[in-house]
């Protein structure tokens, strides 16, 4: 804990800024393609597995807090090359994502009937985020891709294994509320993983050879 505790105040300015500045202009873009796609969404079609799942709109805490987790990786690295590789690399898996929704709009069926006023939580994301752009999921894609660096950080400080076991039960929260609360379908987690999983994988394994380098010494993040 101490070691991560003193890579916080490590580039502070740096990240919150540019944290912000991140989630601002996703969301911008995100919601102009939501609002403006480039041709008829296609439903996306339901699996079995769809039918079986509940609505649980309790799990949206565990969506929404997707906006935090996607944050710890940059806040627990402590140098400034890797801060910046973070970015850029989520960077690409963003654009990436958005790609899809312009090139191939994509829809979920409507969620189930439920009460709204017994679920303010869930009318107010109904109401914010339409049922679109939903093939890949980026919810499930970014959440594994932080989830990813997240590992590979506690590696680093030798955490615990309970450690390492919460960070990957929250991203697992935060993948299976996103078909819990009916906000996407099970063929969009199955894209969302695969999205994040390939970026997460060339963004921890593609170094440029002085990083490589380092790797190998063992320096840290």
């Amino acid at each position: 804990m101490a070691q991560l505790g003193a890579r916080i105040p490590r580039w502070l300015w740096l990240k919150a800024f540019g944290t912000t500045a991140f989630m601002t202009a996703f969301f911008v873009a995100y919601f102009a393609l939501l609002d403006a796609p480039s041709g008829p969404a296609l439903a996306m079609p339901l699996t079995a597995l769809d039918a079986a799942i509940p609505f649980v709109p309790g799990f949206f805490w565990a969506y929404a807090s997707l906006w935090v987790y996607v944050g710890l990786p940059a806040a627990l690295i402590g140098r400034l090359r890797p801060l910046l590789g973070f970015g850029l690399w989520m960077g690409g898996l963003c654009l990436s994502g958005l790609a899809c929704f312009w090139l191939w709009p994509t829809t979920v069926p409507p969620a189930p009937r439920v009460d709204l006023a017994q679920h303010p939580a869930f009318a107010l994301l109904q109401g914010v985020d339409a049922a679109g752009n939903a093939c890949p999921s980026l919810h499930v894609a970014c959440a594994v891709f932080a989830a990813a660096w997240l590992q590979r950080i506690l590696r680093e400080v030798d955490a615990p294994a309970l450690l390492r076991a919460a960070n990957l039960a929250w991203f697992a929260a935060i993948a299976a509320s996103t078909l819990l609360i009916k906000q996407h379908v099970v063929w969009d987690a199955v894209a969302g993983l695969a999205l994040g999983g390939a970026w997460a994988w060339a963004s921890l394994h593609l170094r440029i050879p002085a990083r490589a380098a380092r790797a190998a010494r063992g320096q840290p993040l």
